[in-house]
């Protein structure tokens, strides 16, 4: 562990950009193709799908690379940020990077790194990704975009397909103050002649989307659910409301072009947003068929099926019931809102609030607060992590007279709202995937939920040193 923990260190010492600010001007992807020429160009080894957007890039992807590999492709899985431990982050087959390898990765990689010294830690981390999925000879990388598109550092590949995903207000102060100039920055993936898949998004952003694909002369493709307002979409889909899909996933069906109908997909993932994920990862695998790819019908309905994100919507016990969600901007959180009301209608709700300090933290919890009967805030051991005592002032602004409980770790947030709860309330854990992570944590290592063996929280990585890496949070 002590080497393992020395590659963390190693790769988050690059954050010494912080101190320059944050400006988007000051990345660029010259330092990015510098460096992957000195390793070989790794990137140009397999084939890829990039995937932007600011909220369901992670879920598309995790459904894509599970559909490719139900289909015998052997497949990576490049996404940010990470649930429980680093090596989420880089999965061949479904599997994290196994500490050694990492270890071995960088070592080998260290020479190259190091004449770029002003990388970023996620060139660092891209870099090291695209080394390893070469050298394990994966044929298809599913790649989630980290931040932004265009000048994102995984923005050097040339893929095969392309995604955009749902848009909507996080990162301003990089990527922009307006849904256009937001959509800009993501649009920037598009290359010429590269197929785009697109979830249904605002006139203002699917405006930009298409201004860019005429310009590239890239193909879009839309997606969006079976109403009036999505007719002319090419993929829609419909949920199966009279077979539903319990509390476990939805059941859906899939119309697209050419007279296509996937009947009873079943995604294991909640709230309707899901559905558009799993449908542009759909006609995301169709553009891969187009071009040679061979992906059987089973296929697409066995990776649907298992396809593995954790901490979004998940519920993780019942009596009572305890659900956390990765929701961190207001988009989100609206979102899982009409959600909940529509899984758990009339039940007393529990939240235990946390978040970064860069968010949009008084638009959620003007989301969150008029619908919690009682609340928590909290904080996760996290660089990022936004004051409890500085949430507290901002809910008691949002809300005049609440009645809130402040806690500085998870610990006793968990110990106030299990004290509060009866065993017909929900508990919602949200705010960030950090404090989700926390939480899931905390439930599982006082028995108060079971989780399967394999679930991440058990391959944990050691808690921060906070004093260590306080140039995180500059």
């Amino acid at each position: 562990m002590d080497a393992y923990q020395k590659v963390l260190d190693y790769i988050y010492g690059s954050a010494r950009y912080r101190r320059h600010g944050c400006s988007a001007v000051r990345y660029d992807l010259s330092r990015m193709r510098r460096l992957l020429h000195r390793l070989g160009n790794p990137h140009k080894r397999f084939h890829s799908i990039h995937i932007a957007g600011t909220k369901g890039k992670g879920s598309t992807a995790a459904i894509t690379e599970s559909i490719l590999r139900s289909s015998g492709y052997r497949t990576g899985l490049f996404t940010s940020p990470h649930l429980h431990t680093f090596r989420e982050r880089i999965r061949i087959n479904g599997q994290l990077i196994p500490a050694e390898d990492l270890i071995t990765l960088l070592e080998w990689c260290r020479p190259a790194l190091e004449t770029e010294p002003d990388r970023t830690p996620f060139e660092t981390i891209t870099a090291l990704a695209f080394t390893y999925f070469a050298e394990n000879e994966v044929d298809w990388a599913v790649l989630e975009v980290g931040l932004g598109g265009r000048l994102d550092a995984t923005n050097v590949v040339h893929p095969t397909a392309c995604a955009i995903t749902s848009l909507s207000f996080d990162h301003t102060r990089l990527l922009g103050h307006t849904l256009s100039l937001i959509a800009w920055e993501k649009a920037g993936i598009i290359k010429s002649g590269v197929p785009v898949v697109s979830a249904p998004q605002a006139a203002e952003a699917m405006g930009v989307i298409r201004d860019v694909c005429r310009t590239t002369s890239a193909r879009l493709e839309t997606v969006g659910p079976m109403i009036s307002s999505s007719a002319n979409a090419p993929y829609t889909w419909q949920w199966v409301r009279h077979k539903g899909g319990g509390l476990k996933g939805q059941i859906f069906t899939l119309y697209g072009p050419g007279g296509i109908v996937l009947e009873d997909l079943f995604v294991p993932f909640l709230g309707k947003h899901q559905l558009n994920n799993a449908s542009v990862a759909i006609a995301l695998i169709h553009e891969l068929q187009q071009r040679g790819a061979s992906v059987p019908k089973e296929a697409l309905y066995a990776g649907t099926r298992q396809a593995r994100w954790p901490g979004r919507l998940e519920i993780l016990a019942q009596h009572p019931w305890i659900v956390v969600d990765s929701a961190h901007n207001v988009d989100s959180a609206r979102k899982l809102s009409a959600a909940l009301h529509e899984l758990f209608p009339h039940r007393r709700l529990g939240l235990v609030f946390g978040a970064s300090r860069d968010k949009d933290i008084r638009g959620m919890l003007q989301v969150f607060l008029p619908i919690a009967d009682h609340s928590v805030v909290s904080a996760s051991l996290h660089p990022r992590a936004a004051d409890p005592a500085e949430l507290a002032v901002l809910a008691r602004d949002v809300l005049p007279g609440l009645e809130l409980t402040v806690t500085k770790r998870m610990e006793e947030a968990i110990d106030d709202i299990l004290a509060w709860v009866h065993p017909d309330d929900l508990i919602l854990v949200t705010g960030s995937i950090f404090v989700v992570a926390a939480a899931r944590a905390v439930l599982a290592s006082r028995g108060y939920i079971h989780l399967p063996p394999d679930d991440w929280v058990y391959e944990a990585d050691p808690l921060p040193d906070l004093e260590r890496w306080k140039v995180h949070s500059r």
